[in-house]
């Protein structure tokens, strides 16, 4: 039974557990600049990364509910680990219960689609937040479009928060992708594709970019993501007129506005006002 707000339209609902799904919102409004967009940071409960997979998918199936609630029809899980620990009991379970006639789609599955055309020899590097490694989303994602493919995975629990406080530019920062990025080329040193598994990871990019060997392709998911949605909204009219088209973007996060509009300068090129929201 349809609990929502009965209206036939409403914006485009991203939602993160922090920050990084910025830089996927960049690439929509950059894609889809007459669209309208929500975003939702679950800040307050940030980092999503070591959670378990019961507690990832709570938090993540609150949120989607809150952007339904405040009219999306269709939701994009800017977050990989609420991606590969969430999205798929979301869409098998929940939907068909609250409102089959809205969508809830991942980051996952779009990345792991475009990689298979990014390698050669089929060895391919994945770097994410613990959650996601240990979810194996990607590694099985990948082999349901490329079956032989040999996927290394690396843990990477230092990256987020080094971007989320700015400390991007820092010995710190060069130490921990150089360590990370070692072990994963250590467990396999025919890698010639890097999936950026997470949506901070892109900020990182110069310094990722002089730990892996130069013929090494890597996907930052931003510009494949937003391919992804406008395919997917191509091949689904009947979700594309419910997308209300105004040119509008709104902030909600679950911590303080304050901090969140001064931290989101790091991701976005133009200043915010975002809104506190509160789950019952």
């Amino acid at each position: 039974m349809n609990i929502y707000d009965k209206t036939l339209e409403g914006p485009i609902g991203v939602f993160d557990s922090g920050y990084g799904g910025l830089t996927i919102l960049n690439e929509f409004r950059r894609n889809f600049p007459e669209y309208d967009f929500l975003y939702l940071g679950d800040n307050a409960r940030t980092p999503y990364g070591t959670r378990s997979f019961e507690v990832v998918y709570k938090y993540t199936l609150q949120s989607v509910l809150k952007l339904f609630e405040m009219g999306s029809h269709l939701v994009i899980l800017a977050c990989n680990t609420a991606s590969a620990k969430a999205l798929r009991t979301i869409q098998q379970r929940d939907l068909p219960k609250f409102d089959p006639s809205r969508r809830v789609l991942g980051v996952v599955r779009p990345s792991a689609e475009q990689i298979i055309h990014y390698t050669q020899n089929k060895h391919i590097g994945v770097v994410g937040t613990p959650g996601t490694i240990q979810s194996l989303s990607y590694v099985m994602e990948i082999r349901k479009f490329l079956p032989d493919a040999i996927v290394s995975q690396q843990a990477c629990p230092m990256w987020v928060p080094l971007v989320e406080n700015n400390e991007i530019d820092t010995e710190g920062a060069a130490f921990f992708v150089k360590r990370d990025l070692g072990l994963l080329f250590s467990k396999d040193k025919d890698i010639d594709a890097l999936i950026l598994g997470c949506t901070h990871y892109p900020l990182l990019l110069p310094l990722i970019k002089k730990n892996v060997p130069a013929h090494v392709r890597i996907l930052s998911q931003g510009s494949v993501v937003a391919k992804s949605l406008k395919d997917y909204l191509y091949r689904h009219p009947e979700i594309n007129r419910r997308c209300t088209k105004n040119g509008t973007c709104r902030f909600f996060t679950t911590e303080s506005p304050e901090k969140f509009d001064e931290a989101s300068s790091i991701f976005l090129d133009f200043p915010v006002k975002s809104e506190r929201i509160f789950f019952d």
